[in-house]
Order: structure tokens, then C-alpha cells, then sequence
């Protein structure tokens, strides 16, 4: 059969499209599966993906694991169920992915629903720069990075209690201080992070600020007495933070993601919960379970630096007699009476707190009094819009004291091979104080 000019036209337009598909097809880096193979793969190349708008997810975060050098928890929300939600990650530079598979839970809480997705990342190489996206369906976020760790050497940023009103104020001090250290490797939440545990819409806000943060960087939160409360001010478990934060185990599955801890190279942290007080009715053990949960982990975990993280202060302040408010007489707090001599027991370096909205450095203490010896105490100040300017009398113990009326703060911990040092920033970058302690290799 022979074929006129213009279906001879039609067919070489033809074959040529065919050949250019092939030729795609072909091209390095390119590979065709059904999405619904992926989770077949260990290793695998690219698949184009649609990009996930910024409203299809939300709140991406790195969470802190055990040993950040070799793992990584990944977690984010939507407002509705995923499709295969998963992640994907490589090392940076090359073209070979690997897919963790992710959890998906429906949580309702108060009036809000959400559905928090989770992977675990292990097996990771230590010293090296990896990238990852978040993907469901036919869909992917864009490339992150993430970054393991090594060495003794690090930097960590430290933000004291962000509770606010108007989580913008939380934005001025949060932001500033990540731009000024985008080389940190993990930050530290003090407890409080809300002003309410069952507002979804302040943890939204809270996550809206760090997200450009988080996504690149491990957070190690702490448990703070506002996360226990519900929407009528009533005292509950920190259902929310509980399942917003997927922490390291300790053993305990009614304290999940309560307390823990982690270490980062010749440091080890211990992040308390300390909210005894408005736990005693709903978990009466909590206090003793967590002692000696603590006690345990020190045995076989203690490292040539031990730093404990804890949301309440030890110590407890009168008020300022210029306040005109009295009814409280400063001495140790309980939490202190029962905790302080622990950590001088087992020789604990640093001891960082919450809680009471000021800045205070106590040097070291130790049986209750100054003694180098001791652990050096740090009361990390505020860093949301809820102060208390000059409400609290200067403490016998205090050595230094952030200028009143105070206002926001952050803090910069810097750890090289024999020297751990603090050092507390308005946001604006004024430095307010330095503490720095030595120790030879044992």
C-alpha cells in the first residue's frame, strides 16, 4: 500500500517521537517503576515526582535520636492521610536513594485533628552530609539536608521557654540566633514551648518558626508544666507533646518521649521531665520511676561530659520586695532537694533550667553551697513574649544576673576537644555572659 505525502509526514513525526522517548528513557539518572514498587527497592535511582505545595504538610522536623552520628527521627503533619508516606534519602552528591518507610497516626486532640507521620533513619555514616525528602503517593518534597555527626567538637543553640501570646516575639529571638549560627548542629528546647499543651494552633505557630531550622537540624525537646495543660486550663498528661516529639525510649511506655537521653560525641545529655507537681494525682511514680531510670542511664552511659537538661530550676527565688509580692522565701526547690545531690553523685557538669523567665548564672554548686567541684548551674532565661521583669530577688547564689527589665535571650553552647563553653545573647547579638569550663582528656 502505498502512502500520499501527508501520512508519510504523520509516521516520520511518529517515529521520531517514539525515538526520543526511548532516548529519554535511557538517560542516566532516569528510571521508571510504579510508585507502588518502591518500598521493593533498597537502593534506586531518581523518580520524577510532582512537588508537594507547602500547604500539603507542615511542621517538618529533625528530632534528636540516641547517637545522632549513625541515626535520625524525620516527622512532619498534614490534615489528611497519606498515600505510602515515606522518605527518601541519599548521600549528597550521588545518585543512589535509599526509602525508609513512614508511620502515619491520627491524632485528635481538643478540637484539632492532625496526622503525624514519623521515620526512623539508622545505620547512617558518621561525618557525612546527606539530603532527604518527604514524599507520599506521587509526590516529594524538595531536597533537605542532613547532616550526622562526629568528633568531639560541636555547636548547639539553646532556647529557654518560648511560651507567647504572639508566637512572633518567639520568631525575633528564635530566628536571629539560627542566622547567626547556621553552623550549629542540634537545638535545645527548655520545656514550654507553648503557652497551652492542647492548642494545635500554638504548636502550629511554634513549629511555623522553627521549621527553617528544623528541617536541617535535630531539636531535643524538654517536657514543660504548660504543655500538661488542656484547653480549660486543667492539668492532664502531655498528651500533644507526647506524640509531637518521637524522642530516644527510656524504657517506660506510660513516660514516652518524656524523658531520655543522647550523646554527642564526648558529651552526654540527660533531658528530665520535671513536671512531679502536676503529675501527682495522673502518674504518683513518676519522680522515683525517673530516678531510677536516671541513675541506670548514668551507669552505663556517662561520658567525659555530663550535661542535664531540665525545664523547673532547683533553686527556688523570693519575689522582689519592689514587686510588692511576697508569700515565698528563696531555698533549694524539692525538685532540687532530690535531684541536686544526685547529679553530685554522679559527678554532672552542667545543669541547665527553665521555667522562672530570667537569666541566671550560679556558678558551680555542690552539697547546696558554691564548690568548683560542683556542677555549674544555668537558669536559661525566656524567650517568648511571657516575662516577668524584675519580679524575682537576686538568689544567694546567683553570680550573675541578666540586666532588668529583662527581655528576650538565647543561648550558644560551643564544645571543642577540652573546653565546654556558654555563652547567653540578647537577639539582637548583645552578649550578656560567658561561662566556660576545662577538662583535660582523662
Amino acid at each position: 500500500m502505498k502512502m500520499n505525502q501527508k501520512q508519510g509526514g504523520i509516521l516520520v513525526l511518529l517515529l521520531a517521537a517514539l525515538a526520543v522517548i526511548g532516548a529519554w528513557r535511557f538517560l542516566p539518572g532516569y528510571v521508571t517503576r510504579p510508585v507502588e514498587d518502591v518500598f521493593a527497592w533498597g537502593k534506586h535511582q531518581a523518580i520524577h515526582y510532582e512537588l508537594i505545595s507547602g500547604t500539603e504538610i507542615r511542621n517538618i522536623r529533625q528530632v534528636m535520636t540516641k547517637d545522632p552520628s549513625t541515626s535520625r527521627t524525620l516527622m512532619w503533619q498534614s490534615d489528611f492521610a497519606e498515600e505510602k508516606p515515606r522518605v527518601e534519602f541519599r548521600v549528597k552528591g550521588q545518585e543512589d536513594i535509599q526509602t525508609v518507610q513512614a508511620s502515619e497516626e491520627a491524632f485528635q486532640d481538643g478540637k484539632a485533628r492532625t496526622f503525624i507521620h514519623t521515620a526512623h533513619l539508622e545505620g547512617l555514616q558518621p561525618g557525612t552530609q546527606y539530603e532527604y525528602r518527604l514524599c507520599y503517593s506521587k509526590k516529594a518534597t524538595d531536597w533537605m539536608p542532613l547532616t550526622t555527626f562526629q568528633g568531639n567538637s560541636f555547636k548547639a543553640l539553646i532556647f529557654p521557654d518560648s511560651q507567647s501570646a504572639d508566637y512572633s516575639v518567639w520568631k525575633a529571638t528564635a530566628m536571629p540566633a539560627w542566622q547567626r549560627n547556621q553552623d550549629a548542629q542540634f537545638f535545645v528546647n527548655m520545656g514550654d514551648q507553648v503557652d497551652n499543651g492542647q492548642d494545635a494552633s500554638q504548636w502550629n505557630a511554634w513549629f511555623d518558626v522553627v521549621e527553617p531550622m528544623a528541617e536541617k537540624i535535630p531539636m531535643a525537646t524538654t517536657v514543660g508544666n504548660h504543655e500538661t495543660y488542656d484547653l480549660n486550663w486543667k492539668v492532664r498528661r502531655p498528651e500533644a507533646y507526647m506524640k509531637l516529639f518521637n524522642l530516644p525510649q527510656n524504657g517506660y511506655a506510660q513516660y514516652s518521649n518524656r524523658f531520655y537521653s543522647f550523646t554527642v560525641g564526648d558529651v552526654h545529655f540527660v533531658v528530665l521531665d520535671t513536671v512531679f507537681s502536676e503529675m501527682k494525682d495522673l502518674e504518683p511514680n513518676l519522680e522515683q520511676d525517673e530516678i531510677q531510670w536516671f541513675r541506670k542511664d548514668m551507669e552505663q552511659n556517662r561520658q567525659k561530659w555530663n550535661v542535664v537538661v531540665m525545664h523547673k530550676d532547683p533553686l527556688r527565688y523570693a519575689f522582689n520586695p519592689a514587686t510588692g509580692r511576697t508569700g515565698r522565701d528563696e531555698d533549694i526547690e524539692q525538685e532540687g532537694k532530690v535531684w541536686m545531690p544526685l547529679f553530685d553523685e554522679y559527678g554532672i557538669d552542667l545543669v541547665l533550667s527553665a521555667h522562672l523567665h530570667t537569666y541566671r548564672n550560679r556558678g558551680h554548686i555542690r552539697d547546696f553551697r558554691h564548690n568548683p567541684d560542683g556542677p555549674l548551674y544555668i537558669l536559661t532565661g525566656v524567650a517568648g513574649d511571657v516575662r516577668y521583669p524584675g519580679l524575682w530577688k537576686q538568689h544567694p547564689l546567683d553570680e550573675y544576673v541578666a540586666p532588668q527589665p529583662e527581655t528576650d535571650n538565647y543561648l550558644v553552647m560551643t564544645k571543642t576537644d577540652d573546653e565546654l563553653q556558654l555563652q547567653a545573647f540578647l537577639p539582637d547579638g548583645t552578649l550578656l555572659d560567658t561561662a566556660t569550663m576545662e577538662k583535660k582528656a582523662q
